[in-house]
């Protein structure tokens, strides 16, 4: 279904009076989506999750998590746990895998995933989460000229959070460029380890973004879950600009609960106001190949003007995890979903 949308939404308390109309509640059909897809050398079956998509030379690279070996299908050398996949496309629909990020540090030793990434001059550079070390997880960087083969930060760990508001841990990675700034958007947890948030970081776009750059820009969440469908999670901030707005889609929920994409505005990209009490994007109906859930989005604005929203679903509670997009839409200058069927 298509989410249910106040009709206005205000940005007077981010200082600027804007009211936008919304599309009210329509009932949407069955969806067979253009792009579902999964890397399944992992598992025998299909598992991928955390979408990045970025424009890199003459294709499209997405970045994304794969799931530790099922111990039948190992190699010798697999690492033990979590990996980030690197496939290319020319159209955005189809997709084949041409690389994997191993653990390399010891950072890394339990796993890395989630990652996110951004062209800057002819080199992308891509953030990325540890994973498997509880509070501890934090953010990693690494770099690289062709956009598979990366060089790690030697300073890896690049940040984690402080302060008395979080467990002092960050995963979800976005990166996005404001002002002479690199904002580092991150999910945490507070210091019981149980409601998941979002925080913001900042380093110089000049910099080499390794620890010594990065400021915490906020001394509490700038988006917390608040609404019965976030429960007690909201994580996977994705950023895009129209004009003088940022859109953050992020993911309300944990997985499978379900897990739900919602929509927020910023002028300064610290004070975020929702643009609805709704999922923007919702998980499918029971027959639906995302009935469990639709989930941890990446945003992506293409050199032609459009822009495409990809995320993860699945209709089995997580025994599967598809990849897979939609069209956003821009009507008055604010998002729209657009199922192709």
């Amino acid at each position: 279904m298509f989410p249910s949308f106040s009709s206005l939404w205000s940005l007077s308390s981010l200082g600027a009076t804007v009211l936008l109309s919304l599309p009210l509640a329509v009932a949407a059909p069955t969806v067979v989506p253009d792009m579902k897809w999964a890397d399944t050398t992992r598992l025998g079956r299909p598992v991928s999750k955390d979408p990045c998509v970025i424009a890199f030379g003459r294709r499209y690279l997405m970045y994304f998590s794969l799931p530790p070996f099922d111990t039948r299908l190992a190699p010798s050398n697999a690492p033990a746990g979590w990996s980030i996949g690197v496939a290319e496309s020319h159209d955005l629909k189809e997709w084949r895998k041409i690389g994997e990020l191993w653990p390399e540090q010891e950072c890394e030793k339990k796993g890395l995933c989630a990652p996110g990434a951004i062209v800057i001059g002819e080199r992308v550079h891509l953030f990325y989460q540890t994973y498997g070390n509880g509070p501890k997880d934090a953010i990693c960087h690494a770099a690289s000229e062709d956009g598979v083969r990366f060089q790690r930060d030697a300073s890896n760990p690049v940040f984690h959070p402080t302060g008395d508001w979080t467990a002092g841990r960050a995963i979800d990675a976005e990166v996005f460029p404001f002002g002479s700034q690199l904002l580092l958007y991150f999910a945490t947890r507070d210091p019981q380890m149980k409601r998941q948030m979002i925080g913001v970081a900042g380093a110089d776009l000049k910099s080499d973004f390794s620890r010594p750059t990065w400021k915490q820009l906020c001394d509490a969440a700038i988006l917390k879950p608040e609404l019965p469908w976030e429960r007690l999670c909201i994580e996977a901030p994705s950023i895009c600009r129209r004009g003088d707005t940022l859109f953050m889609f992020y993911a309300g929920g944990y997985n499978n609960e379900p897990q739900q994409i919602g929509v927020a505005v910023s002028k300064d990209g610290l004070r975020w106001q929702r643009l609805s009490d709704q999922p923007w994007l919702p998980n499918g109906r029971p027959e639906e190949w995302n009935a469990s859930e639709s989930g941890h989005p990446g945003v992506f604005a293409d050199r032609d003007g459009k822009t495409w929203l990809f995320f993860q679903g699945n209709a089995d509670r997580g025994r599967t995890w598809f990849l897979s997009r939609v069209p956003v839409l821009w009507e008055n200058n604010c998002p729209r979903v657009a199922w192709k069927n």
